[in-house]
Order: structure tokens, then sequence, then C-alpha cells
């Protein structure tokens, strides 16, 4: 079982710049992906970012540019620097884990993060 703890949301300005952190926990092993999901009101939910490694991500069209996913193995928490943020953005962020063998999906419990004036 994985644990993943999601944190760092919150309320910014149009333009402004967040940092949200997942940390996992739990049977934790290499081969595995992070990434980072999305649900706006009235909306499904959407991939935002995703990673392997460093060399290795993926980024949804409407956040390319402007987001970064990064990971940290040693503490097992993946990272989404959030910047030029626009309205758009404004959702509920889920972190998401997959582990590369068995394919288990796991995923936190979501953070608020809300873009306006």
């Amino acid at each position: 079982q994985v644990q993943l703890v999601e944190s760092g949301g919150g309320l910014v300005q149009p333009g402004g710049s967040l940092r949200l952190s997942c940390a996992a926990s739990g049977s934790i092993f290499g081969s595995n992906v992070m990434g980072w999901y999305r649900q706006a009101p009235g909306k499904q939910r959407e991939l935002v970012a995703r990673i392997i490694s460093d060399s290795l991500t993926d980024y949804a069209d409407s956040v390319k540019g402007r987001f970064t996913i990064s990971r940290d193995n040693a503490r097992n928490t993946v990272y989404l620097q959030m910047n030029s943020l626009k309205p758009e953005d404004t959702a509920v962020y889920y972190c998401n884990f997959v582990r590369g063998l068995s394919l288990e999906n796991y995923w936190g419990q979501g953070t608020q993060v809300t873009v306006s004036s």
C-alpha cells in the first residue's frame, strides 16, 4: 500500500506562483510514475503532469511552459511548481502514483488551488 499526502495548495492571484508537494509513504520502490491530476467544478479529472525521471516528463498542453514537475527520490516526494497561474488553473489537484510492475494506482486526497483576484 502507498499513501500520498499533498500540501501547498491555497489562494493566489493571477500571474502568481505556487508549489505543490506530494509525499509518498508505504511500499515504495523503483520503477514508478508519479504525477498530478486536477479536477475543476463541472469537469472531468485531467492529467496535469507526470514524471518518471528528470528527463522523462509529460505535461498537458494547457500547462506547458508554466508548470514544472520534479521528484526527490530520496524523500519519495514529487513537486509541481506552478508559475504564471491563471483562473482556469483553479481546481482540486490530486497526486497520483502508479507502480511500474503491478500497475497499482494510488491517489492522494487532493489539495485546493484557487487563482483569483
